[in-house]
């Protein structure tokens, strides 16, 4: 007779779920639903007819899709993220501090089942929606995925920041998705990724930054690694410039909350900089990589509110 332990069985389906949790950042689940809902509350104020329904498909759609590009962030660079030799950016991102597949948590073919399985969902509710929106989404899904493997191979090997200038797209992208949900390519679409780019290029280079001593151990040419902490700092601060350029003459677009919302969003990238170019080090990066996300975060918001109040 074969004896099964409860409490093995238990604890290994807890280990189980905390690598899932890991593997799809849940705990900031509710970004990336706002992230996309923002660009379909301005095709709302556009186009109008607001309904309900379609919201909430497009935030499953939008939380699905970037849940998929997690997956296969971390199933692209297996075996790269073995070479970890410091953890404070894994402890940001992961609640329970591991990269699941590394650890042998959850193995490389689940992991990629479970990016087909998001997938599968985002696609199956954006075919749903009328043409040609559905075309629309599903094709800058597509190319969204197709620039995450894009990035992750070519940093690997480069002498000129192309896996960051044309793989950050993928991110910029999906606002401008959610936007074409229910919009069609206008100036509106066009204006919205003129000024997500440059804030996700700064952003970039923040999350570089915290991320040195890995990046440098993994072999990556990351922008610490191919112009140091100096070269990147200025690259935060020139598209840190970029972006509060742009910005008004899209948030001006948007409408009064979302242009008043720049105030707050200036001052948080304003101590990014700072602190980045005082003291040019991974706990710099670290400390103020959240004021990115709240400047994000804020944004996503106040685009939803403009439209919510108007």
């Amino acid at each position: 007779m074969i004896c099964h332990n409860p409490n093995s069985m238990k604890e290994t389906v807890i280990e189980t779920v905390k690598g899932y949790t890991d593997l799809t950042r849940i705990h900031f689940w509710f970004v990336w639903p706002l992230l996309f809902c923002s660009g379909l509350m301005l095709a709302f104020k556009v186009y109008g007819s607001f309904t309900w329904g379609l919201t909430a498909k497009v935030a499953l759609i939008g939380l699905l899709g970037f849940e998929a590009g997690f997956v296969l962030n971390d199933y692209v660079d297996r075996d790269t993220d073995k070479k970890d030799i410091e953890n404070s950016l894994t402890r940001y991102w992961r609640p329970f501090k591991e990269r699941p597949i590394p650890s042998g948590i959850v193995s490389p073919k689940r992991a990629i089942q479970t990016f087909f399985v998001f997938v599968a969902g985002a696609s199956l509710l954006a075919i749903t929606l009328p043409y040609p929106h559905n075309v629309y989404v599903l094709a800058a899904g597509g190319y969204c995925y197709a620039m995450e493997y894009f990035y992750q191979i070519k940093k690997k090997n480069q002498t000129f920041p192309v896996a960051q200038l044309l793989g950050r797209t993928d991110f910029v992208l999906f606002p401008v998705a959610g936007y074409l949900c229910y919009g069609h390519p206008d100036k509106y679409a066009l204006l919205f990724f003129a000024f997500f780019y440059p804030l996700a290029l700064a952003h970039l280079g923040v999350n570089d930054i915290a991320d040195t001593i890995n990046d440098q151990a993994k072999g990556l040419k990351t922008i610490p690694v191919l112009y140091g902490a100096k070269g990147t700092a200025y690259w935060v601060l020139g598209f840190t410039i970029l972006h509060v350029s742009i910005a008004p003459f899209f948030l001006r677009e948007v409408g009064n909350i979302a242009l008043a919302s720049l105030g707050i969003t200036s001052v948080l990238l304003g101590i990014v900089n700072y602190s980045v170019l005082k003291e040019k080090s991974p706990q710099a990066g670290l400390r103020v990589l959240p004021l990115i996300h709240m400047t994000m975060l804020i944004y996503g918001i106040s685009i939803i509110a403009s439209y919510a109040f108007s």
